[in-house]
């Protein structure tokens, strides 16, 4: 290709008299490609595109063109093999390239927001979290946010927890009605282990004990369809906002601290704010969906979890990583001991010897009032060997030491012998 200088300048020198092989010799050009310029002129020249040369493929895009068009969804892999075996001798890539060309545009549907009328459904679901807590600064410490959030209103409660356990779980549902003032109809849970066991002909099969709860509180669990995380966004997407607008770049001593600041956080900034998708305050339109609740029912959640334990040397029993005293009174070393909800009832021979609440977190070491008998007070080795004398009233009696006693009897018992 020839450059318009180039031109301008073959066209100067033959002008200038110079001849068609000194021009050639001076921009380093053909004679003929010299002299085809000059009888141009300044005429663009017109560059054609080169012929499509023929590829291995061609033979096969009409079959190919036609199957997509049939069958949208066949991968290459499949259509390779096909036209491999009707004498395919090229590559895959060349198959999938022409594939993106020919294959129809797949159209993706917008998600459908599903909004709930009040009272109808809340949200749960687990995040994981770590941190170091400045009180043990030397272990990081993963622990888990359990988060409940109501469908029409975006309430949100949560609680940070040690464990995933079903008895974890039943505990924050019940802080989390009676903070809610309420019951929601249905909870849409995702898959966790806790709550569905696996899933039959019949339907989903849920774990008993979470259905005895449910039924206790009068609400329908329902499990969210496998790889659709869509269903139960609205529980979902508050975690990141919890991350990056509570969690990150603050410090917290324990557990406990870390909830203290939680809940001040929710009742200060997350359901005092604006929602972004309803487009009003999260407290006023919760307090519009609260009358639509279910009454929390008459009685506490009564379902235990009976353990066999040991008391250990110091009278203390180990559950969950926590430790729980005995009375000292306690005469068996083998216990039964009864997990609630919210509290630890503990037996020896079927009588009730220990009550406690329940522990969040792990290491942790409850004594009773009352579990721990005061031991008599030594006695000052310095006075171990003084005696106190009693007087009748109006008289004073000193304190001596024994051994002032024991030379005044061996003074008597002289004077008896010399008599």
């Amino acid at each position: 290709m020839i450059r318009l200088g180039e031109l301008v300048m073959i066209l100067d020198l033959h002008r200038q008299g110079m001849s068609v092989s000194a021009i050639a010799r001076q921009v380093g050009l053909d004679r003929k490609t010299v002299r085809r310029y000059i009888a141009r002129g300044l005429a663009p020249p017109a560059y054609q595109p080169r012929p499509a040369q023929p590829t291995r493929l061609a033979p096969f895009e009409p079959y190919l063109r036609e199957r997509v068009r049939a069958f949208p969804a066949l991968t290459g892999q499949r259509l390779l093999r096909e036209i491999r075996e009707q004498g395919y001798l090229g590559g895959y890539t060349a198959v999938t390239d022409f594939l993106r060309e020919v294959r129809p545009a797949t159209v993706s549907a917008f998600e459908r927001r599903f909004e709930t009328p009040p009272g109808r459904q809340a949200q749960v679901d687990f995040a994981y979290f770590r941190t170091t807590f400045t009180d043990e600064p030397s272990a990081p410490r993963v622990v888990w946010l359990f988060s409940l959030v109501l469908g029409h209103s975006r309430m949100l409660w949560g609680r940070f927890v040690a464990h995933q356990d079903l008895d974890t779980v039943l505990r924050c549902h019940v802080a989390a009605f009676e903070a809610l003032g309420g019951v929601p109809g249905e909870i849409l849970y995702d898959r966790m282990k806790t709550v569905v066991l696996g899933e039959a002909a019949e339907g989903v099969i849920y774990n008993a004990k979470l259905l005895a709860f449910a039924s206790h509180y009068g609400f329908l669990p329902k499990a969210c369809r496998p790889y659709r995380a869509q269903t139960k966004g609205k529980v979902e997407r508050p975690f990141r906002y919890i991350r990056e607008d509570f969690f990150l770049a603050r410090s917290f001593r324990n557990l406990d601290d870390l909830n203290a600041q939680f809940r001040h956080w929710l009742d200060s900034v997350a359901n005092a704010r604006r929602h972004a998708t309803t487009g009003r305050v999260v407290v006023a339109h919760f307090a519009e969906e609260q009358p639509a609740l279910r009454a929390l029912p008459a009685g506490p959640y009564t379902a235990v979890l009976r353990l066999e334990r040991r008391i250990s040397r110091d009278g203390m029993v180990s559950l969950d990583g926590n430790l729980y005293s005995m009375p000292d009174s306690t005469r068996r070393r083998s216990v039964e001991v009864q997990v609630l909800t919210d509290e630890v009832r503990i037996f020896e021979d079927q009588h009730l010897v220990a009550t406690h609440p329940v522990l969040e977190g792990r290491g942790k070491r409850l004594v009773a009032r009352g579990h721990r008998q005061l031991r008599p007070a030594r006695r000052d080795p310095a006075t171990a060997d003084q005696i106190q004398l009693h007087a009748r009233a109006g008289e004073v009696v000193g304190r001596r030491p024994l051994a002032f006693y024991a030379a005044v009897g061996r003074r008597l018992a002289q004077r008896g012998a010399r008599r």
